[in-house]
């Protein structure tokens, strides 16, 4: 069942009680998190905060802390598959879902009982009704069989012929009964079929828990500026469509200017001098302000792919771009911070006059920007970066939880250190993503299988280990399904999803691979959900569906031929 008024139906009912949240891997979920972690701290709530990666993670998680709470709050996870079957809950738990995932579990939506969906129902959902894929069918065939006192005491002729007039007209029914029946259950696996062909994104939950603050006056500049961080997130990564995109901005930037002002009215002058949230025309370039002018340019999808830097041509197109711009080759490989002040005065100005010449019209934009004291001044993408390196940089002496808080610390202003470390790894991240698409495209190993383009990154590269966690892959299929696109003659190009495989362990030989939708579509949905698990059950291949992301699958290294073969046949 769906819940659409947060303050009394949701926080009112679990405020006073101890709560399990778990919070998946995603920037999204953790600001959506440390809001709702705020929100309890100033009312001495307890809870108990678990990272779950995936499926296998949220079962063990809940296994071990349910006996302590009534309360399951889950965070990004969870709301498309069906929690009472997975996790076999006692009857006194309710969860409480916020998830962006979709599409929801129907299980889910019509639990009256245990689950409760955050949010309103949106038009794109199309959820099925009820009497469509649910039946409740009284009568059983074994009620339209005589019983045995019918029969009984019946001796005469007459009788006897009543009777096998009654079986022959009840047998009649049960047919047409079955038939109906098996009618029914095709029409329900085509609706069900049609409801889950496609995986996509809803709202951002950082910005559903932030509103939920502001209806209760309890929200504040730093929550804000969290909810940003994870709607940015999602725009980055290319989960959600440009418009809604865009709409979700403006709406945040009312949100930003309200808060603002109030502490103006307020005279709260320690607060407003420590902390400002700006909406600006900005540029899309990559941790610009903390990196040098000619790195950021080259890592920024959207100006390497428009300048195609990944050919010989591409490097002469920069240098003219440069040059034209009237920045010194010195210059541009400084840091930005440490270039003349009249030149970081005029780059936006610089960008902007010949980004039309150089097809970077992308380049131009807004964000929102954090400023806090004369130094610190953060893009909320320079934010996102920091947290998506932080959480994929797992290692023999990092677990994934160590990550997980490295990466909710980043979002904290008096960790500046964390975030200071995010950066940096952010940009190691973006020259292995560059370097390595840089060397797909040389080599063209992207393939063609008709439907569908492909590409199988080889083991056992030194950079080859980010690749084995989804956000580093996904960012890389992206790069590269956009520069294939960019150079490719054929118009067909631009309506092909990407299909992207890496080495996820090799002590247990599994692969990592993952779909991304067309560059075409303007409403970013993935067909590969379904699709993956179709093509495994095709070839009996091995799959792990463990990611909340039904496009995001872990496989057999040796049976990663035969099922793309097995992908490609059923696409066709």
């Amino acid at each position: 069942m769906f819940v659409t008024d947060l303050p009394n139906d949701f926080y009112k009912v679990v405020r006073g009680n101890r709560c399990l949240l778990l919070v998946n891997f995603d920037v999204d979920a953790i600001c959506a998190s440390r809001i709702l972690q705020s929100l309890f701290k100033n009312d001495n709530a307890v809870y108990t905060l678990v990272p779950v990666q995936g499926v296998d993670d949220l079962v063990q998680a809940y296994a071990e802390n349910w006996k302590e709470t009534t309360f399951v709050i889950l965070i990004n996870c969870g709301g498309c598959v069906d929690i009472t079957q997975l996790l076999e809950p006692d009857e006194r738990i309710i969860f409480f879902i916020i998830d962006s995932h979709r599409p929801y579990d129907t299980d889910n939506i019509y639990s009256e009982s245990q689950i409760r969906i955050l949010g309103n129902l949106e038009a794109e959902d199309s959820i099925p009704e009820y009497n469509d894929i649910y039946r409740d069918d009284d009568s059983d065939e074994e009620n339209l069989v005589p019983t045995d006192d019918e029969d009984a005491g019946d001796d005469e002729d007459g009788a006897i012929e009543s009777n096998q007039a009654k079986r022959r007209r009840l047998n009649e029914e049960i047919i047409l009964k079955r038939r109906e029946m098996r009618k029914w259950e095709e029409n329900r696996e085509t609706i069900l079929f049609n409801y889950k062909q496609y995986s996509y994104y809803g709202r951002s939950s950082a910005v559903q828990i932030f509103e939920m603050t502001w209806k209760m006056s309890r929200d504040t500049l730093d929550m804000a500026w969290w909810a940003i961080i994870g709607a940015t997130e999602q725009s980055i990564l290319n989960k959600i469509e440009n418009q809604n995109s865009i709409i979700e901005a403006a709406n945040l930037q009312g949100h930003i200017s309200r808060l603002s002002h109030m502490r103006g009215v307020t005279g709260d002058r320690l607060q407003q001098s420590s902390i400002k949230v700006t909406y600006d025309n900005d540029l899309q370039l990559a941790l610009y302000r903390h990196w040098t002018v000619e790195a950021s340019l080259r890592h920024s999808m959207t100006t390497s792919v428009s300048l195609r830097l990944w050919s010989i041509k591409g490097e002469q197109r920069l240098k003219e771009l440069l040059a034209e711009m009237g920045l010194p080759l010195a210059q541009s490989k400084q840091q930005f911070s440490a270039m003349d002040l009249n030149l970081r005065q005029e780059f936006k100005e610089m960008v902007e006059k010949i980004s039309a010449k150089y097809n970077m019209d992308n380049v131009r934009g807004t964000s929102f920007t954090l400023q806090y004291g004369y130094r610190f001044k953060y893009c909320a993408s320079d934010v996102v970066y920091a947290m998506l390196a932080l959480l994929e940089s797992t290692g023999k002496n990092r677990s994934p939880q160590h990550c997980f808080m490295d990466a909710s610390d980043c979002i904290s202003r008096l960790k500046k250190d964390v975030l200071a470390r995010g950066i940096e790894k952010a940009k190691e991240m973006l020259c292995n993503i560059y370097k390595t698409a840089q060397g797909i495209l040389e080599m063209k190993q992207v393939m063609n299988a008709g439907r569908f383009l492909y590409v199988v990154l080889p083991g056992g590269n030194l950079d080859s280990h980010l690749f084995s966690h989804p956000h580093a892959l996904m960012m890389l299929a992206q790069f590269v399904l956009q520069a294939y696109v960019e150079s490719s003659r054929s118009r067909r190009a631009l309506g092909l999803p990407l299909v992207a495989s890496a080495t996820y362990n090799t002590e247990t030989n599994m692969c990592l691979v993952i779909g991304i939708p067309p560059v075409c579509e303007d409403q970013p949905r993935s067909l590969f959900g379904l699709a993956f698990k179709g093509a495994a059950e095709n070839t009996n291949s091995y799959l792990e569906e463990d990611y909340f992301d039904a496009t995001i699958v872990r496989l057999k290294i040796e049976h990663r031929p035969k099922f793309f073969d097995a992908l490609a046949a059923l696409l066709t």
